[in-house]
């Protein structure tokens, strides 16, 4: 057994956090490419599968993982990525992460954290989440976050801020210019990537855009009228006009940088899709929603946080209202239940999954753990119930986001799908009915589960 409680400690009182962890892990085999001092973990029973990496942030996100990862005995990399580590290393431990060569695991917790700088005073940590610059040091393009129905393409770190003519240009390396700088080929990828996403799943693709006015937006908008040029796919509601050739001349700048296999296979895809202006798609994908209609969004990075946080928001309002008129007609219904009698499965948004694409690299799994800090404090207090206001720290989202990163890494291993899926049926079996306090769920689960390879 791990002694979670002094991990917790450690870090709250801003002890050697990097000295505890480290005993309990080996060095990795692996470095990630260009960075030979990177401190990489590895643990688990390496062997059959391929692992996946951990980034060991802060608070719940880091003990959470810790416990998760040494109930399951699964084979894993770990990059330190605590707040402290992060701002010691001036942010190149998020380069470390985003370069593992291993389908990955990211956790954000909450962006405004203080830490100690060289002389030992307060400050707030560098770069924040360290988000922006994980994105970038990884090579992402998008995140592809599914709710319900409805599965949000996010093109990043494309934001449609200009609409000054004057200072927009698309440069020889295909940066898109204005007040911001958005790399063209990332905005390419992400255009392709939902419709290949369209193509597959068969779901109404909705292109999210603002060509009419933002100027990014007629590059990503004429990118994705080159793509489905000489492709199967139906267009239904059309842009007045084809941003492709309003924007041919910087179109082209940006196609040059792509493989000259980009497009291949490209010519047998087809579906529906729909060439909306962005602001239109927030009610008609509440009437997605509403209607179970799948739906595949292509958005920007400004727009695609907006639609991500409409869809983990409405569901509330929507059971609540369901309430009041059950009320009017004299029903007193458990709104909960209703909805899920009736076919829906979305819930209040924290259960939301986010995978973000590397232009080089398997995927990072990405969640986001608001509360953790306040949560952990809790737990070093000695009374995770406060009196029997609150409840314990669920860590259920650690087990479920591990299951999906390594059927990810590992899709064609059906053993492993089945040993994870028990693994989380005994989960459930232990957290129903009266959830546990953290530590006791943790020595519960490495009671019940039988570690992998073993």
């Amino acid at each position: 057994m791990i002694d979670l409680l002094k991990i917790a400690r450690t870090e709250s009182d801003g002890g050697n956090l990097f000295e505890e962890i480290s005993s309990l892990y080996d060095k990795a085999d692996i470095k990630p490419s260009g960075y030979p001092d990177a401190v990489v973990w590895q643990g688990g029973n390496h062997g059959d599968i391929k692992p996946v990496a951990h980034s060991l942030t802060d608070a719940y996100a880091l003990l959470g993982t810790i416990a998760a990862i040494d109930i399951l005995g699964l084979p894993f990399y770990a990059v330190p990525m605590w707040s402290q580590f992060r701002h010691d290393t001036k942010l190149e431990a998020l380069a470390w992460f985003g370069n593992i060569p291993a389908t990955s695991i990211k956790w954000s917790t909450a962006g405004d954290a203080y830490v100690n700088d060289e002389s030992g005073n307060k400050v707030v940590v560098m770069g924040k989440s360290g988000n922006a610059h994980l994105r970038t040091q990884a090579g992402v393009y998008c995140n592809v976050r599914p709710y319900g129905p409805i599965t949000v393409v996010r093109s990043m770190p494309c934001l449609p801020y200009s609409q000054n003519k004057s200072k927009f240009t698309v440069d020889d390396s295909g940066i898109v210019h204005s007040e911001m700088n958005t790399p063209g080929v990332q905005m390419a990828y992400a255009n392709r990537l939902f419709l290949k996403l369209v193509n597959d799943s068969g779901a109404i693709g909705r292109v999210a855009t603002k060509p009419t006015q933002a100027m990014e937006d007629g590059i990503n908008a004429g990118l994705h009228s080159w793509l489905i040029k000489d492709t199967k796919f139906e267009v239904g509601r059309k842009y007045a006009v084809d941003p492709y050739e309003e924007h041919k001349e910087s179109i082209e700048k940006i196609i040059k940088l792509l493989p000259s296999d980009f497009k291949d296979g490209m010519e047998n895809w087809s579906g529906r899709i729909e060439q909306h202006i962005a602001d239109t798609n927030y009610g008609l994908l509440i009437w997605d929603l509403i209607n179970k209609e799948n739906t595949i969004v292509l958005s920007t990075d400004l727009d695609g946080d907006r639609l991500t946080d409409l869809l983990a928001d409405i569901s509330d309002p929507l059971r609540s209202y369901s309430g009041l008129v059950a009320k009017k007609l004299g029903k007193d219904i458990n709104t909960g239940e209703l909805w899920e009698d009736m076919g829906y499965t979305t819930g209040n948004g924290r259960d939301m999954t986010s995978v973000m694409h590397r232009m080089d690299g398997p995927p990072i799994h990405e969640q986001t753990l608001g509360s953790a800090d306040a949560m952990l404090l809790r737990l070093l207090d000695g009374d995770e119930w406060v009196g029997g206001t609150k409840q314990p720290y669920d860590p259920r989202i650690h087990f479920v986001l591990i299951r999906d990163a390594y059927i990810d890494a590992n899709p064609d291993n059906k053993d492993l799908a089945v040993w994870l899926d028990n693994a989380l049926n005994k989960f459930d079996e232990i957290y129903s009915g009266e959830r546990p306090g953290f530590l006791e769920g943790y020595k519960s689960l490495k009671q019940a589960i039988t570690p992998w390879g073993k």
